[in-house]
């Protein structure tokens, strides 16, 4: 019925660790989703559209009110609790000495710098930056660390977080697994929102 509609909607918002908005009208019930994930201390995240589309006024208007915009699922993926990000990733695989099965991109072609840079970064603990330099002070100059990151970065083997936070990235085996984890999980939020959506529809 729909006076339950709003009830329905905090238990949704309740269960997730986060809403995502990508269409809601100006009285969308997916604005009380989205009020809800507030008051629940829930992460807010829209996808911004086009001014013109009265189904773009809502994640428009989260994004101005201060909702995380998401253009890529890395959006999403970011700002995920630590103990989700680890139940999403997949352990690293195990260390061969054949070197048939060696990477294509061995960490060897990696200059000493960077390598030691690269082991002190985990896949699943950001690292900030000033930490990085006080631990190599005695062995990097803070200048070398910067290039060395940026390096590293270009090439693909680490991601910079917010706030100047790094990852060392996974393997690529491993990234499609947890590209495949995520879309799984946009496509579980999406089908959230059609549901809101057809429930909005039959109120009016």
């Amino acid at each position: 019925m729909p006076q339950n509609f709003p009830i329905r909607n905090r238990i949704l918002s309740g269960m997730s660790v986060g809403v995502l908005v990508v269409e809601a009208a100006e009285y969308s019930g997916t604005r009380i989703t989205a009020r809800c994930a507030l008051e629940q201390n829930r992460e807010v995240f829209a996808v911004p559209g086009d001014v013109t589309n009265k189904n773009s006024w809502g994640p428009n208007t989260l994004v101005k009110q201060g909702a995380k915009l998401v253009a890529t699922w890395e959006d999403v993926w970011e700002d995920l609790p630590a103990e989700v990000n680890l139940s999403l990733t997949p352990p690293p695989p195990p260390e061969s000495g054949d070197p048939s099965s060696a990477s294509l991109f061995p960490d060897q072609a990696l200059a000493p710098h960077e390598r030691r840079i690269l082991s002190l970064l985990k896949a699943d603990e950001a690292t900030h930056i000033d930490e990085l330099v006080e631990r190599l002070e005695n062995e990097i100059s803070s200048p070398k660390v910067f290039a060395a990151l940026f390096e590293l970065e270009l090439t693909g083997k680490v991601r910079q977080m917010p706030e100047k936070n790094f990852v060392k990235k996974l393997r690529s085996a491993a990234v499609s697994f947890s590209v495949g984890s995520q879309l799984a999980m946009m496509g579980v939020l999406c089908r959230i929102l059609k549901i809101l959506r057809s429930g909005r529809r039959r109120t009016l």
